[in-house]
């Protein structure tokens, strides 16, 4: 197990992950390129095209990276030009990330992420005039942690968010419990290695709303048919249920096929995505 509690958004992660991670509604393909641009900058440019209905949205992400500095630049359909340069271990336990967006004037951020062995930190602010200021923090070990999570606008003057969490781990179970959308929602999830072996997992996820009374539960499990094909499946209380299947074909190259439907509405037409990744 990793040392440490980690950061704040690692709390529940891979509940998250195996219910949420690869299923794909649309229509993907993404590939990636490596090009040497000299002895110590490594090139990486990876374009992407999705089909949403009739909408088709692609980008264009290279990635140069030298020594712990990598630079993103990313241009999208929209002529949105998003930048992100990243120093990683500056000095040890520290990340510092900044990132802008053109032409939005007001998306500029820099952050800095620390991780120690019993505690993980995550501080960011805008670069504008009245910046939002993010700030985050864990206390804990790889075992036992407990985090918040909260936001102020000095615009206005107020707290655009406030969470907290708490999780509990060891060698093949996770659990996690958050309090999100300003105290409004309470979260508990579950996640269990059943054999590792073949990396079959179950993992669960309940939503509870105060201001709605409502509750959302969400089940699923992933199994390894072999050592290259994966499959997933999860079902919610709304009756709708999703499966996919994702095949390394070769090393890096992933394919999936994911389908969703609506056990409550059978006559309505199930969905389904695909999505391709290739990397050499």
């Amino acid at each position: 197990m990793v040392k440490g509690p980690g950061l704040y958004s690692d709390i529940g992660k891979k509940a998250r992950d195996l219910l949420y991670k690869d299923y794909q509604g649309d229509h993907k393909f993404t590939i990636t390129t490596y090009s040497p641009t000299g002895v110590l900058i490594l090139c990486a440019i990876t374009s992407s095209g999705t089909k949403k209905g009739e909408v088709f949205l692609a980008d264009v992400n290279t990635q140069l990276k030298r020594n712990n500095i990598t630079t993103d630049i990313k241009v999208d359909t929209n002529s949105n030009l998003s930048t992100t340069i990243t120093v990683d271990q500056p000095v040890p336990g520290l990340k510092a990330i900044l990132s802008f967006k053109v032409p939005d004037q007001r998306s500029g951020k820099v952050e800095l992420q620390y991780l120690h062995d019993y505690a993980g930190v995550c501080a960011s602010v805008g670069v504008d005039a009245n910046p939002i200021v993010n700030f985050s923090g864990v206390l804990g070990t790889n075992i036992h942690s407990i985090g918040a999570d909260v936001s102020f606008d000095t615009k206005t003057g107020n707290f655009t968010k406030y969470n907290a969490g708490l999780s509990f781990s060891n060698a093949d179970l996770i659990a996690a419990l958050t309090l999100n959308n300003k105290g409004d929602t309470l979260n508990a999830s579950y996640y269990h290695i059943v054999k590792p072996l073949t990396n079959t997992l179950v993992g669960a996820e309940v939503n509870h709303s105060f201001s709605s009374n409502e509750n959302t539960i969400m089940v699923g499990t992933q199994h390894s048919l072999d050592p290259l094909t994966t499959v997933k499946a999860r079902v919610n209380n709304l009756g709708k249920a999703s499966a996919l299947i994702q095949h390394e074909w070769r090393p890096k190259s992933l394919f999936t096929i994911s389908g969703e439907v609506d056990t409550k509405a059978i006559d309505k037409s199930a969905k389904f995505g695909l999505a391709l990744a290739l990397k050499p």
